[in-house]
């Protein structure tokens, strides 16, 4: 036996360089067993041998499993006959649910899931075999693979997985969208949603609720999209705070809860509502002067403050003359006998102001009343009385006021009209017709002239109030109506007609209507009805009054005693 030797640290040092070397050489994994593919490609590894075993001679990537080599080999360096080839993906499931697999070729196909096999279709063929398996994938993450071996002959291989969508079959919600947020751009008013993309297979879209603080969100999304972003322009400008959540649902109809709520508070772009001025009135101090004129709105919901605007004409440039944040505003510098027009706006917390109200004429109490009513004329008519007067020359003035009334002796021996207001009528009237039965009594007319402050030009009146005497033409028939009739007529005017309606008789077989005809001075037939108990007569003239008859016929040819009434027409 040879005596060891001891070995120099330089000899050593070349062994394990060399072990490394030699090492490296057998055993180290050719530069393409580094490949990586980013799920869910797969990674696909070749074998020159049906066991898998030992080093793959190629990996790549393969976005799906459907090849046909047909005789050839299946890739450069392998063998046309007895390779193998090796699928892999792990990849995330989402919520998971129903999957159908399924598989066909030539020769050996091997499925698994998570290790555990679900097809197997391990042998070789000379005709194409299929097979399927449904199962029930969990949520998360899991591992496919595939494993294929070709023996002799053809080689071809194709392998899906998807899952199953029918409504019958699929009852896993989809997961909870995450990575939910939201943002606000206050200049133009959106929000914009974001989230991240679901990682459920059959995932058919994402649902967008919006709901108003204190309320529920409701059963209609806002939106529907494919998208993991989404711009909602409809958002109100009010100043309230909205939640948004978003929810996946999936292609057989199954939706996921709730993300967490994103709140959003929006700006505030709306006006309060126009303010409504409820006066505008001034009083004279007792040195002469004003206290002001004052200026009075009702209050408007969400308004901080009000501005007071003044013009000298209704629709004149008005200017600011201050704010408040009361209900009302005291103009100092208003003049007394001055008209003047105000308009309030309503402004809220964020500065928002409304539209300026309707105008409101101003001024500060003048005491000075319109002058009294001149030139009445009251001329008797057939249908009452005509009125005509001379136009008041008062520029503020609001209203005339007429009355009507009668003479009663006075304390003095004489008489006086004693009367009460029947009509208002607009400053711009010089005329008045009033309509009353002209029976021949004795009527007396006076008028007032009111200005915008209220002040009466009879109430002012030192000297007494004008007042015209008239007697009414008697309009009466000289034939009279019996009182013991069976017929109850009414007549009313109707627009330009004279509408008259009767109560049933009894026994009798129909009616005849008559007119009175003050030329002829008799009651002239207008017509027979038989059963009605209304007639409307188009054929009266304007401007007068009419008198009626009505009476019952019977069968025996005879005629009641007629009821009778009177219409006045205005002209």
């Amino acid at each position: 036996m040879k005596p060891a030797r001891r070995m120099t640290a330089t000899a050593t040092s070349a062994v394990v360089l060399a072990t490394a070397a030699g090492l490296l050489s057998a055993t180290a994994a050719p530069a393409s067993a580094a490949t990586t593919c980013a799920s869910p490609v797969f990674k696909r590894q070749f074998f020159a041998n049906t066991a898998f075993s030992g080093t793959p001679k190629k990996t790549d990537c393969d976005s799906a499993i459907d090849q046909n080599w047909k005789t050839g080999a299946p890739a450069s360096g392998l063998p046309k006959d007895n390779f193998g080839v090796r699928w892999t993906v792990t990849r995330d499931f989402g919520s998971g649910g129903p999957f159908r697999l399924a598989a066909s070729g030539l020769d050996g196909i091997r499925v698994y899931v998570d290790g555990a096999r679900k097809i197997d279709l391990w042998k070789n063929v000379s005709a194409t075999v299929k097979k399927s398996a449904d199962v029930t994938i969990p949520a998360g993450k899991h591992t496919v693979r595939v494993d294929y071996a070709n023996w002799t002959g053809s080689a071809a291989v194709s392998v899906t997985y998807a899952p199953r969508t029918s409504a019958a079959v699929d009852k896993v919600k989809p997961l909870v969208p995450t990575g939910t947020s939201v943002s606000y751009d206050s200049s133009t008013g959106k929000a914009k949603l974001t989230w991240s993309k679901n990682k459920e297979m059959d995932l058919a879209g994402y649902r967008v609720y919006r709901r108003l603080k204190g309320e529920s969100f409701g059963s209609t999304p806002i939106a529907t999209t494919a998208s993991t972003t989404y711009t909602d322009s409809t958002l109100p400008a009010t100043g309230q705070t909205y939640y948004y959540e978003v929810r996946a649902y999936d292609r057989a109809g199954n939706e996921s809860a709730g993300t967490a709520d994103q709140a959003v508070t929006t700006a505030d772009r709306v006006a309060p509502g126009v303010p409504v001025i409820n006066k505008a009135t001034g009083e004279v101090t007792p040195a002469g002067g004003t206290g002001g004129l004052e200026v009075g709105w009702d209050a408007v919901a969400d308004a901080v403050s009000y501005r007071v605007f003044r013009a000298a004409s209704e629709n004149g440039t008005y200017s600011a003359v201050g704010s408040t944040s009361g209900l009302s505003y005291l103009d100092t510098s208003a003049a007394e006998s001055v008209v003047y027009y105000y308009r309030v706006s309503a402004v809220d917390a964020a500065g928002n102001e409304s539209a300026r109200s309707a105008s409101q004429r101003g001024t500060i109490w003048d005491n000075d009343p319109p002058a009294l009513v001149t030139g009445l004329d009251v001329t008797p008519t057939e249908y009452g009385f005509h009125l005509t007067w001379d136009k008041s020359a008062a520029t503020d003035l609001k209203y005339y006021t007429v009355y009507w009334g009668e003479l009663v002796d006075g304390e003095d021996g004489g008489q006086v009209c004693y009367g009460s207001a029947s009509d208002y009528l607009a400053p711009t009237r010089t005329s008045y017709d009033d309509v009353t039965l002209p029976d021949g009594d004795t009527s007396c007319f006076f008028m007032d002239a009111v200005d915008d402050d209220g002040n009466s030009a009879i109430q002012w009146s030192d000297d007494g109030v004008p007042a015209v005497s008239v007697t009414e033409l008697d309009m009466t028939p000289s034939v009279a109506t019996p009182e013991t009739s069976p017929v109850h007529l009414t007549a009313t005017p109707a627009g330009p007609d004279v509408a008259l309606s009767w109560n049933t008789v009894a026994d009798a077989t129909g009616y005849r209507v008559y007119r009175w005809n003050p030329a002829a001075k008799t009651y002239e037939k207008l017509t027979d009805t038989a059963a009605a108990t209304s007639y409307t007569d188009t054929t009266a003239a304007k401007g007068t009054t009419h008198y009626y008859w009505v009476t019952a016929l019977y069968a025996d040819g005879t005629e009641s005693a007629a009821g009778g009434d009177y219409a006045v027409l205005a002209p």
